[in-house]
């Protein structure tokens, strides 16, 4: 009889990312295991039950695994404390390649899951560190700017107007099964943008021109949207997201790379593209 072949565990497979992800793995014929707090099912993905911190749900997502696409626990501060400790466990049990979410605007040993990106290569041989530009499915999703704009018509940022390389999570999500899938893992990491830099203005008007609804961009000051988020979330984790605004708003993200291309043989989409997708009628 014919062994199982090795799965792919995708964490966070509910999520922007990992869902897709996971469905792209799945429609090529990948076995996957999609794992989530619920284990809700993903079509062709086996569900799996998984939370960071439940050690009772490690094991159990891990068998059979030789791969994973990594997704911290969204708003921790210190990640590394529940991350590192899962992925030696892995790497123990027999996974060989690990495929690690972090962001364009957290460098290698910078704060949060800059610290894991950081201790990859010395837990797996075969790795990959994706480093996204901001979703642009923030605008049209569950997002709070998707929200405002369906709301109020306003943007709130911090970001001023400075530009961003907004990426598509699709594009993300393809670039995750390369990494995943070649022969030759990347053994870097990877910053990912859309085709153009776009200031929150200039998101604003191609959503004003593609629904019809008047939609604006609020700039505030790194205090003041400090405070706002602080309202929504842990004071440390508020004041890190203001902070990658201000970021913005002094140009570390006014950029735009060729790596979707490089990786996925096709140019990345833009943003104009997506919302006439997701957004237009609405």
């Amino acid at each position: 009889m014919t062994a199982a072949a090795p799965a792919t565990l995708v964490i966070g497979a509910t999520g922007t990312t990992g869902s897709r992800t996971a469905a792209l793995l799945a429609a090529a014929g990948h076995p996957v295991k999609a794992a989530s707090r619920g284990g809700v099912p993903v079509a062709g993905a086996e569900p799996v039950r998984f939370d960071w911190y439940d050690p009772d749900t490690h094991d159990p997502a891990l068998d059979g695994v030789d791969r994973l696409y990594v997704i911290p626990p969204v708003g921790d501060p210190d990640p590394e404390a529940v991350v590192l400790p899962f992925l030696r466990r892995a790497r123990a049990r027999g996974a060989r390649r690990a495929v690690l979410l972090s962001a364009s605007s957290i460098p290698e040993g910078g704060p949060a899951t800059g610290r894991v990106h950081a201790a990859l290569p010395g837990v797996f041989d075969e790795w990959a560190v994706l480093r996204p530009s901001w979703f642009m499915q923030n605008f049209t999703g569950d997002h709070m700017h998707a929200r405002g704009i369906r709301d109020d018509g306003v943007i709130v940022t911090a970001a001023g107007d400075g530009r961003v390389g907004f990426v598509d999570a699709d594009d993300i999500a393809a670039v995750a099964v390369r990494a995943l899938t070649d022969p030759h893992a990347p053994g870097t990491d990877l910053v990912l943008t859309g085709p153009e830099a776009l200031s929150h203005a200039d998101i604003a008007a191609v959503v004003t021109e593609v629904t019809g609804r008047p939609v604006r961009h609020r700039p505030l000051s790194y205090e003041e949207m400090r405070e706002r988020l602080a309202r929504l979330m842990p004071a440390e984790f508020a004041a890190m997201l203001a902070g990658m605004d201000r970021a913005i708003a002094e140009g570390a993200e006014d950029r735009v790379t060729d790596t979707v291309e490089r990786l996925t043989g096709r140019p990345a989409r833009g943003f104009r593209a997506l919302a006439e997708r997701e957004l237009a009628g609405r």
